[in-house]
């Protein structure tokens, strides 16, 4: 049996350049090697204040996107977070043995607390809501960037403490190292996030007149103040991006350019942009003739969701039993 893998992306702002290339690219990789369900967190996205209406058309949109790139509903199982009420079950069980020291030291909860001003149960207990979504499931493996590591090793300290107490029910998941890219910000100030400024991220549904508005004033190699200065791409979001959207022709064009001032940042730029429209240009495409059919593509989630239940409801039943809980007749 392959192993199975679990991903989710929270449905929040416009799905932009960091999370394709950092993980919807290699999520559609790994549906042919792996057991694959990939879920809109869209309960994740309720720890701070939102809109609902707004929730609601991200969540299709997000659908719309996952498929767009080239998930395939037959190769994996795509579903919404919340239609699958199991993974707010487990979640209470799990937090009978989280540690509330341990939740409060985790870095995303401090830094949205500091972020906002405030913060609630559902922010202090994000994490365990994502121990349950990758437990539910039994995921050997769970493809996660540097800034999740702390999540998923309070996920694997959950199930050791589970198995301990109750017995043994969940698999232990592991770290998945993929191909993605960390893709830095346009203003150089750390990753891509949907919680900085619009002009510092390119959203994967950007035009190709929007992504040179944003690449045109973007931050470079600093060290780059004139065209005849060499630079560093490592250290330029430009040339990072370049790593993750181009081709090795063009990396190596990149690196030998700008690390002897042959080509000038704008001309980088230039180049950078084509090779994204060329990739982004069909699955703008895509999208928008999803988004088109709406029914057809809730449908999909149903059905992703009914298949996800089927997997849920059996370890439910698994945890209940352990736990002294009986399942309903």
């Amino acid at each position: 049996m392959r192993k199975r893998v679990f991903s989710g992306i929270q449905p929040t702002g416009q799905l932009h350049l960091g999370v394709y290339y950092g993980a919807m690219k290699n999520w559609v990789r790994l549906q042919d090697t792996y057991d694959c369900i990939y879920c809109i967190v869209d309960q994740h996205a309720q720890t701070v204040e939102y809109d609902p209406t707004v929730l609601q058309q991200r969540t299709l949109e997000a659908a719309c996107l996952y498929i767009a790139s080239g998930l395939d509903p037959q190769k994996c199982i795509l579903f919404v977070q919340s239609h699958v009420k199991e993974h707010t079950e487990l979640t209470w069980y799990l937090s009978t043995i989280a540690s509330l020291g341990q939740l409060e030291r985790m870095t995303q909860f401090k830094d949205k607390t500091e972020q906002h001003g405030s913060s609630n149960l559902a922010l202090l207990a994000y994490p365990v809501l994502m121990a349950a979504d990758i437990l539910l499931y039994k995921a050997a493996a769970v493809p996660v960037g540097e800034d999740q590591s702390q999540h998923l090793e309070l996920t694997r300290d959950l199930a050791q403490r589970f198995n301990h107490r109750f017995g043994q029910v969940f698999v232990e998941p592991e770290t998945l190292l993929t191909r993605g890219k960390r893709i830095i910000g346009l203003d150089n100030q750390g990753k891509m996030s949907k919680s900085k400024p619009e002009h510092t991220s390119i959203a994967m549904v950007d035009p190709p007149d929007v992504v040179w508005a944003k690449l045109r004033p973007a931050v470079t190699d600093p060290a780059r103040k004139r065209r005849t200065d060499p630079g560093d791409p490592n250290k330029c979001p430009i040339g990072l991006l370049h790593f993750a959207a181009s081709s090795q022709q063009d990396i190596d064009w990149v690196i030998k350019g700008c690390t002897t001032a042959e080509i000038g940042c704008i001309d980088c730029k230039k180049q950078l942009a084509v090779n994204i429209e060329a990739e982004m240009g069909p699955i703008r495409e895509r999208y928008s003739e999803l988004c088109a059919r709406p029914d057809e593509v809730w449908a999909v989630l149903k059905d992703g969701a009914d298949r996800a239940r089927a997997v849920a409801t059996s370890v439910i039943d698994e945890v209940r039993d352990v736990m002294g809980i009986k399942s309903p007749v």
